[in-house]
Formats: C-alpha cells, structure tokens, sequence
C-alpha cells in the first residue's frame, strides 16, 4: 500500500549479475511464473497535500509504457520535495490547464519516492507525442548540468520492476522523453539518458523482476558532461539501497 512515512529504501546484501540470465528470468516473472519486485515505499498524493482537479474521462488508461523523465531545472541545496510538487501542480493547473501534476511519480535527490497523478491517467506533456499508455517517472534536478544520484537510479529501477511486473510491460522498452518525443526535448537530459540509451537502467529493472540485489553503479563523468552530482544525493559505485 501507499505509506505516508517519509522513508528511504532499506539495506540489502548485494550481488552481481548475468545479464542474460537476467532477461530469462524477467521473462518468466512477466509471464507470471515468479514474483520477485517488491513495491517500494511510496509517499502518497494526499500525504503530501496534493490537490488534484477533476480528469476527464477520456484520459483513462491502461499502463503500457514507462517513460522517464528529467524535472529539467536545477536541484539546489536545501530544496523541498513537497514545496517543489505543490509548486509545480499549482503552476500546471493556473498556467497549463492541467488537472494534475502531470507525471506520475516523481523521484527526490534522496531517493524518495513521490506518488503524482494517478496511474489510470494518461500524463500530460510539452511534448507532441501519443500519451496514451505511458507512466511518466520524474527525477528532480537537471541532468544536462547536475549528475544523477545513485539513490534516484536505485529508486526508479526498484518502482520501474514493480510497474513492469504489475502491468506486464517488458523491461527492454523503457524509453526516455527524447525517444518518444524526438528531436523535440532532450529529456531527461544528458547525463541519466546514458543510463537508459546503453541499456543499464534496464539491465537493473530486469534484476529487480528476478529477485537478484543488483549493484548500482553511477557511470564515470562525461568528459564534457556534468561534473556536480545532484545536492542530497550521494556520488559512489556501489549502492546500498533496496
């Protein structure tokens, strides 16, 4: 269920991985024949005051896709998650006309994990693209000149398998903004997108459906890339969190 408490995701022994021994076992757990992803600890909507407006009805969905995104502006020492999702909403319903908050869940420097809008609505987008299906996961900060944490790729992979493995959506096309906008944004910005376009973050999704403790790793700098990791995250090889 939806839990209130402001948690991070607790500690776990860790392993390294097969990838194609991985893929063999995501397949089974997608098919039904195992169930390894554990929800994680989610802070609900209305614990954190959310105050959706009405969504229309023909914006219903059925999850299919998992699309991720970047929040695109910088994450500042001392920012506020909750400050920053009722800012947000606020500025989506006065000056969008969105409802809500226009993703789903949304992923703090810290690692936690916020509910957005709900799942059985499509998200809505600056972006041209066919929205239908898609459950739009946010981390906060600017990639194109903040690295991402290893707490928020541990996040997103872990409520990544929970998804994959709740809606039967195949690991391998989990997509960035870019991907399924193109040449429209280049979401979710420059140093998490690596993630996604060389196939870890994906890799790590399918360990997470087979029950393995993947290791996360961040990446090496760029050479041109960002240098900074996001404040309130932690820059390492090696995550311990579950």
């Amino acid at each position: 269920m939806l839990l209130s408490a402001a948690h991070l995701p607790g500690k776990a022994t860790r392993m390294t991985y097969s990838t194609g021994i991985i893929a063999g076992l995501a397949f089974l757990a997608l098919g039904g024949l195992s169930s390894a992803a554990e929800k994680p600890t989610i802070i609900a909507a209305a614990d954190w005051g959310s105050t959706p407006q009405a969504i229309p009805e023909e914006s219903r969905q059925t999850p299919s896709l998992l699309t991720i995104h970047h929040a695109g502006e910088l994450w500042n020492e001392g920012d506020d998650p909750v400050k920053k999702l009722v800012g947000l909403q606020k500025f989506g319903q006065a000056q969008k006309n969105w409802p809500d908050l226009p993703y789903h869940f949304l992923i703090a420097p810290d690692g936690r994990v916020f509910e957005g809008r709900a799942i059985e609505y499509q998200p809505e987008s600056n972006t041209n693209y066919d929205l239908k299906g898609h459950v739009g996961i946010m981390l906060w900060g600017n990639f194109e000149v903040q690295r991402v944490s290893r707490e928020q790729i541990a996040s997103a992979a872990k409520l990544s398998a929970w998804l994959c493995e709740k809606y039967k959506i195949d690991p391998a096309t989990i997509k960035g903004h870019k991907d399924r906008a193109q040449g429209q944004t280049v979401c979710p910005g420059l140093d998490l997108a690596r993630y996604i376009d060389g196939g870890q973050f994906q890799k790590l999704v399918a360990a997470e459906i087979a029950g393995e403790m993947p290791k996360v790793e961040l990446l090496p700098q760029l050479p041109a890339g960002p240098a900074q990791v996001i404040p309130g995250g932690t820059l390492g090889t090696e995550s311990e969190y579950r």
